[in-house]
């Protein structure tokens, strides 16, 4: 079952974490989304979804909005092998979300174990919460880094801290 944005706000909920929601008009870009006026601009995340040159390890890499990220680095600082952006096509079979909507929150609509995790160190530095979108460009959840990283967990998703390189 692939959750909708609605599920997502339902499941935040149920799950007693802090969180806020600012809806807006769909984003497929860093940006456009900076021509929004978000409440915290500085913690809005992006995310990147790879796969390794033999399409058989998928990794979703989140980051503040404005890093770059140096796959290259990224690969040989975790041991893996080279990596490019996955498809539109393995985006949607494995996370449920379009190009654009691309989050985190996309990993629970897969069984957990397909696509690994990793959250840049930055972001669960003060004040430690990120924005991201809730499977719909079309508005973003702001919730804390440890809360995200503890469902995801439960989930079966290995996740990761890491010093993303730039």
């Amino acid at each position: 079952m692939m959750l909708d944005k609605q599920a997502i706000y339902q499941l935040l909920q149920q799950k007693g974490y802090w969180y806020e929601i600012t809806e807006h008009a769909a984003v497929f870009d860093m940006a456009s989304l900076a021509d929004l006026n978000l409440p915290y601009p500085d913690q809005d995340a992006k995310n990147l979804f790879v796969r390794d040159d033999k399409h058989r390890h998928y990794y979703l890499l989140t980051v503040k909005g404005e890093k770059r990220v140096d796959l290259k680095a990224f690969a040989r600082a975790q041991g893996l092998r080279r990596l490019s952006f996955a498809s539109a096509a393995d985006l949607q079979r494995l996370l449920g979300v379009q190009p654009g909507a691309v989050t985190p929150l996309g990993l629970l609509n897969e069984p957990g174990g397909t696509v690994d995790y990793y959250l840049d160190v930055e972001l669960t530095e003060p004040p430690a919460f990120l924005g991201v979108h809730p499977n719909d460009n079309t508005a973003t959840v702001w919730l804390k880094s440890q809360d995200l990283l503890a469902w995801l967990t439960d989930h079966g998703v290995q996740c990761q801290v890491v010093t993303m390189p730039s």
